[in-house]
């Protein structure tokens, strides 16, 4: 279903006078609207969707969510409705950004509620009246991190990449793509995330999924919190594109790579280190 899909993924070795090596793994490249995490978080739900019998899917997350454009693609193009619940209820009187704009056309439904109800999202009471008020929908939690979603990011990592690096990184928003990573890593290997939110919560929310402790995630560089950008960040980005010829966007991977680019040159990582970076898409946010 999803498989016959993927394109192929190719490793960017960056050129950089440090004592590490960093390499990129071009995840963006294994679709080009699925994009890299979000084709392996969705590839398991759409498959037990189907299995299940549904014919529609609904989802949540925040306006500029590449979980929300991944979504949307998916059921278009394997053939199930779709809606998705927005957070910021303010928004219905706002044009759409981008990203929305292209859910929309691709026939998702959106629907704007509250910040307060929202937070509300995993609670038991929010989720029954999900499934009273669209009882035929598939549901994917926010961002798609569910079981099934862990199940297809451990698949991100290969025999070779087991193999072949000390140092895995990643950007991480509700923690699907970091578990997966976890669980798949070699002994040897550290796992580092690069947080686009605010605060430890994450800490908590990975806990649950994995039983390895080779991993950490760092806050230090999300700039304020999900979607929010600052002077530093756009310019890193626009200089590190110029100099890697390696697309990013603001939300995830930009923050990712300074975050990790500000440690190599602070000495964090021991000499010879062989770091691989997971770049995981989302380039439609580009555009927002």
């Amino acid at each position: 279903m999803f498989d016959r899909f993927a394109q192929s993924v190719t490793y960017q070795k960056l050129k950089l006078d440090a004592p590490v090596t960093v390499t990129v793994k071009r995840l963006d490249q294994i679709h080009p609207q699925i994009s890299g995490n979000k084709f392996f978080k969705l590839k398991y739900n759409f498959l037990e969707a189907k299995q299940q019998g549904f014919k529609k899917v609904l989802t949540f997350d925040g306006a500029y969510s590449n979980h929300i454009a991944a979504t949307a693609y998916a059921a278009h193009l394997f053939g199930f409705a779709s809606v998705a619940m927005i957070r910021g209820e303010e928004l219905k009187h706002k044009a759409l950004n981008h990203t929305l704009a292209m859910a929309q056309q691709l026939g998702m439904q959106l629907h704007f509620i509250s910040r307060q109800q929202y937070r509300e999202k995993t609670s038991p009471v929010f989720l029954e009246q999900l499934q009273q008020h669209y009882p035929e929908h598939y549901l994917i939690p926010e961002g798609g991190t569910n079981a099934l979603a862990i199940q297809g990011c451990k698949e991100i990592l290969t025999a070779e990449d087991r193999q072949n690096y000390d140092l895995i990184c990643c950007a991480v928003g509700t923690g699907g793509t970091i578990s997966g990573l976890i669980e798949a890593s070699a002994e040897h290997q550290h796992i580092l995330g690069f947080s686009a939110l605010k605060g430890d919560f994450l800490q908590h929310d990975v806990q649950q999924w994995i039983s390895k402790s080779n991993w950490q995630i760092n806050d230090a560089y999300c700039c304020g919190g999900y979607a929010k950008t600052t002077p530093e960040l756009l310019q890193f980005m626009q200089s590190f594109e110029a100099e890697h010829n390696l697309p990013l966007e603001q939300v995830y991977t930009a923050k990712m790579m300074m975050g990790l680019m500000d440690l190599i040159q602070q000495n964090h990582f021991s000499p010879d280190t062989r770091i691989l970076v997971m770049h995981t898409g989302g380039l439609q946010g580009r555009s927002n």
